[in-house]
């Protein structure tokens, strides 16, 4: 397919999503089971346009002054594959299969508008409702953080030390432009792609089928490695899901000690089976029922909660759950999120610790829950962030935004995606 196939096939999935109310993955498996003409880079290409044009949907907008998808896919292709309005209509010139070329007025407005002359949140690529959720979070550095969640991603990868090094993952991976992490231990980064570029297929690789590594965001290693878990700790990840974080606390534990997984949603856990035994985790017990759970109370060294979040931090990888997000979720957010901290806080142990972690970039979602759960809870303090942060990554002490209630990490900052972690320790019996 050329560009003008994709760019139509890009339009129609766009329009797919909005009328159906659909997220882009699920628009974009089906569009390919319909299309199976389409190979690998045709749909790696329309991809990347869906793509960019959700992280770019209102600088795309504003920039044609409409909310269409055509030209939200337009927009993209000049924000993120860098073409003007003559490169575009070229491309698409004698291509029975493109949607039709930029007009007159579509090419004027390319033209004459500048992002740098657009409102703060159509610079941000921000919905209106949460501007000040991230002048909150953010002050006045809201639009260049927000602005850099809507950009690409690299593709992360988290190297299981106890089958491998980093140093043999990364001759394992040697031209896909593999590099050392720069702040998590055992991470590994794979810049993000240009135009219609596509990330390599790791999870196909020799190397992840033997367990040699993890496909996880460096952000989601770091709070993983903060949280402090040691070998022969007594350790409970309350809210483990597919079991990201279990895999990085058992490799920081060298496989000493016990892990005990557990999360409300049954379904959500499942995979966590078989990514345990590839990796070769054997100190992790897998908790289904919290029935289970009971024998565990107050006993425990670690506990983490890696609660349920509106997931504003990986919005440059789920850019359409930026545009779903409504106030009534956020509500309900927050009170799974207190909830869940009460109940967890019952697990550990006197003197043990509480780590706290969201992948949203929400005060409300992070330091305000810390605050509101500490004021509750008098035998909790915070430990403080500056320390906990430089003890583990001195190199990178200007980075993290570190100090109110935690540490927050974000593309801006840190070059993750976006997180926050806090520790609080309970007081020795």
């Amino acid at each position: 397919m050329r560009l003008g196939g994709r760019l139509a096939a890009a339009i129609e999935i766009l329009d797919d999503m909005e009328r159906r109310h659909r997220p882009a993955a699920e628009a974009l498996k089906d569009w390919g089971l319909s299309h199976r003409f389409a190979g690998a880079g045709d749909r790696a290409a329309i991809g990347n346009i869906v793509y960019d044009a959700l992280r770019r949907r209102r600088s795309a907008g504003w920039l044609f002054d409409a909310d269409t998808s055509r030209a939200l896919a337009f927009g993209a292709l000049a924000l993120e594959w860098a073409m003007d309005g003559a490169a575009i209509n070229s491309a698409l010139d004698g291509d029975r299969f493109a949607p039709a070329m930029l007009d007159g007025a579509e090419l004027a407005a390319l033209s004459s508008r500048s992002l740098d002359d657009a409102p703060d949140a159509v610079r941000a690529d921000c919905p209106d409702w949460c501007v000040p959720l991230v002048t909150d979070a953010f002050g006045d550095d809201w639009v260049q953080e927000l602005a850099a969640l809507a950009a690409r991603p690299p593709l992360d990868l988290r190297v299981n030390t106890l089958a491998a090094t980093r140093d043999k993952v990364l001759s394992e991976l040697k031209g896909t432009g593999a590099a050392p992490c720069l702040l998590a231990a055992d991470g590994i980064r794979i810049p993000p792609i240009d135009g219609a570029g596509r990330h390599p297929n790791v999870q196909a690789e020799p190397a992840f089928r033997k367990g040699w590594f993890e496909v996880q965001d460096e952000g989601s290693q770091i709070v993983a490695e903060l949280a402090g878990a040691e070998a022969g700790m007594q350790v409970l990840d309350y809210c483990a899901g597919a079991g990201g974080k279990t895999l990085a606390l058992s490799a920081a534990m060298d496989n000493r000690g016990q892990i005990f997984a557990h999360d409300s949603e049954k379904q959500r856990l499942a995979p966590i089976f078989d990514r345990l035994r590839r990796a070769g985790a054997r100190n992790v017990q897998a908790v289904a029922d919290a029935s289970g759970l009971g024998p565990l109370a107050g006993q425990m060294d670690l506990v983490l909660v890696d609660a349920p979040c509106t997931g504003s931090g990986t919005w440059r990888r789920r850019p359409d759950a930026k545009w779903r997000l409504t106030e009534r979720q956020l509500d309900v957010r927050l009170r799974e999120q207190a909830d869940i901290l009460e109940k967890a806080s019952a697990f550990v142990k006197p003197g043990g610790r509480l780590a706290y972690i969201t992948c949203s970039i929400f005060a409300r979602e992070n330091q305000r829950q810390v605050e509101a759960f500490l004021a509750g809870n008098a035998d909790f303090s915070l430990v403080e962030p500056v320390p906990l942060w430089r003890a583990r990554f001195a190199k990178a002490a200007d980075r993290a935004r570190l100090g109110d209630g935690g540490i927050v990490l974000t593309p801006a900052n840190t070059g993750t995606d976006g997180f926050f972690f806090a520790a609080l320790q309970r007081r020795p019996a």
